[in-house]
């Protein structure tokens, strides 16, 4: 399995941290099958119609939880859950899918206690203990983390997904060095653990080493249409001052998800640090048309547009930013300055 499992979860740390001990202890679920009358999504109703005609199925729990989870009705989702456990206790999959939910729902604690019973249950399944030191992860609780992995590298000593998540408890504790060798040994058990070469070659940028270009053009030959490693190695070149490069790797991510949005910001940026502002102008027009919520995007067409003597033009875009965000200094200076300038 790739790694990219873990690498998004980064940004819920302190989120998910501050949560952690925070909200009611909500039990597992409601048992029996709670009454759901027709929803108005056709999988759903078709699901509930299954279930009215055999409440044995777990599968079917699952199914209908899944499609509720799809749509942020986590509630809804803990239940069918839950339910299905309670059918059929052999699966550990549906513990997985019941600690994602209370993740997402911001209910940390409930998730670890989730993957704590699994592991109990399951003491020799290898995801799920890798599961739980994912989750321990988020939760900064390295210790239990690394507890996990151990558990699983006494099952698998040449498991690449542990040694990875050693890399990432050792890099959320600022030991790089330990974090690096645990990352290479990851790489060299499983080439495709993508987020491996990647995080090797942020710690590597990061120590103002250039072997860190290599970590990433490895990323990028393994999974060529992997956006997560496109765009990193594009920050890699931006920060080193391949500006040219990194808009042909923006280039290519439009070309595999064009509602990419950061792809075109990004261009833009780069295009005004080249002084191409006319294109910087078009790439922030593809952003807020691909993300009309994209805030920075409608500042800086307003400058691109701004800096090429169209001011009425950037003066809307101004305003379109500061009725998004009243607080935003940049753009109510820019705005003030137009005014003056009459």
């Amino acid at each position: 399995m790739k790694a990219k499992l873990f690498f998004p979860f980064l940004t819920l740390l302190a989120a998910l941290a501050i949560n952690a001990c925070g909200g009611s202890s909500q039990e597992q679920g409601q048992s029996g099958e709670p009454e759901l009358g027709q929803t108005g999504n056709p999988t759903i109703d078709g699901l509930t119609q299954a279930i009215a005609a055999d409440q044995t199925d777990p599968g079917l729990y699952v199914q209908r939880g899944d499609v509720f989870y799809e749509n942020r009705g986590y509630d809804e989702a803990i239940r069918d859950y839950t339910k299905a456990i309670q059918l059929d206790t052999t699966q550990p999959v549906y513990y997985h899918k019941l600690a994602d939910a209370y993740l997402d729902y911001f209910k940390s604690r409930q998730a670890v206690e989730i993957l704590k019973r699994a592991a109990e249950r399951f003491p020799e399944d290898i995801p799920t203990l890798l599961k739980l030191s994912e989750y321990h992860l988020i939760l900064t609780q390295y210790e239990e983390s690394m507890k996990a992995i151990d558990r699983v590298l006494k099952i698998d000593p040449q498991n690449a997904e542990a040694y990875f998540m050693f890399g990432m408890n050792f890099e959320e504790r600022q030991d790089t060095v330990r974090a690096i060798n645990s990352y290479q040994k990851a790489v060299e058990l499983d080439a495709n653990i993508i987020d491996g070469w990647i995080n090797l070659g942020q710690l590597y940028a990061g120590l103002g080493d250039p072997l860190a270009l290599r970590y990433f053009d490895n990323a990028t030959r393994i999974a060529p249409n992997d956006i997560t490693a496109l765009h990193a190695k594009a920050d890699y070149l931006t920060a080193t001052n391949d500006l040219e490069g990194a808009v042909e790797l923006y280039r290519k991510i439009i070309t595999i998800d064009p509602q990419y949005d950061e792809a075109y910001f990004n261009s833009g940026l780069l295009y005004l640090d080249m002084d191409s502002v006319a294109k910087a102008e078009q790439q922030f027009d593809l952003t807020v048309k691909t993300s009309p919520t994209h805030i920075r995007a409608y500042y800086f067409r307003g400058l691109s547009r701004e800096m090429q003597g169209k001011a009425a033009d950037a003066k809307a875009d101004y305003e379109q930013a500061l009725r998004m965000a009243p607080d935003y200094e940049q753009a109510q200076q820019r705005l003030d300055g137009l005014k003056e300038a009459g």
